[in-house]
């Protein structure tokens, strides 16, 4: 039985992969995030600690190079000999689950501030939300460094052969 794939099935399997395992991924950035206490008082922002803002794009940044390792290291399973077929593949489940992380993230996140405008003294969270854009792309970047080393492993291979 023949293991060889046709890079359709290949992309296809990185978006599906992709969007699964980045709406799962979701659901843990929602549930590990740090996210910032602020205080409201008769419906004013009292107090707030700037300090960890930065805590929610550390953590999908961090979850976004775990995916991005392990899709791709899966995807060149499925078809070492055509590299560019895995690469698109795993860049498009980059973009696809690094988008659907962010959604269910986001989604689940949220905090009605308008709803606590009645009360007299409340501390709460702040929404989960990414501050910096660039995250989107850290699964990306990390599927194409990925598929590079694999490449340049070929490469050498070929080289010590000839």
């Amino acid at each position: 039985m023949s293991t060889t794939r046709k890079a359709s099935a290949v992309i296809l399997a990185g978006i599906i992969f992709g969007l699964g395992i980045g709406l799962a991924l979701g659901v843990l950035w929602w549930r590990l995030a740090p996210r910032v206490e602020f205080v409201v008082k008769s419906g004013q922002f009292v107090d707030f600690d700037t300090k960890g803002f930065m805590a929610p794009d550390v953590a999908f940044g961090a979850l976004a190079i775990v995916a991005g390792l392990l899709v791709t290291i899966g995807l060149a399973r499925m078809r070492r000999e055509h590299l560019i077929s895995v690469l698109i593949a795993a860049v498009l489940s980059g973009l696809i689950g690094s988008f659907g992380m962010w959604w269910v993230g986001h989604w689940l996140g949220k905090v009605d501030i308008a709803g606590l405008a009645g009360t007299e003294s409340v501390v709460a969270e702040t929404p989960l939300a990414l501050h910096l854009g660039a995250m989107f792309l850290v699964w990306p970047i990390v599927a194409a460094a990925v598929v590079t080393i694999l490449a340049l492993e070929d490469w050498l291979s070929g080289l010590k052969r000839s």
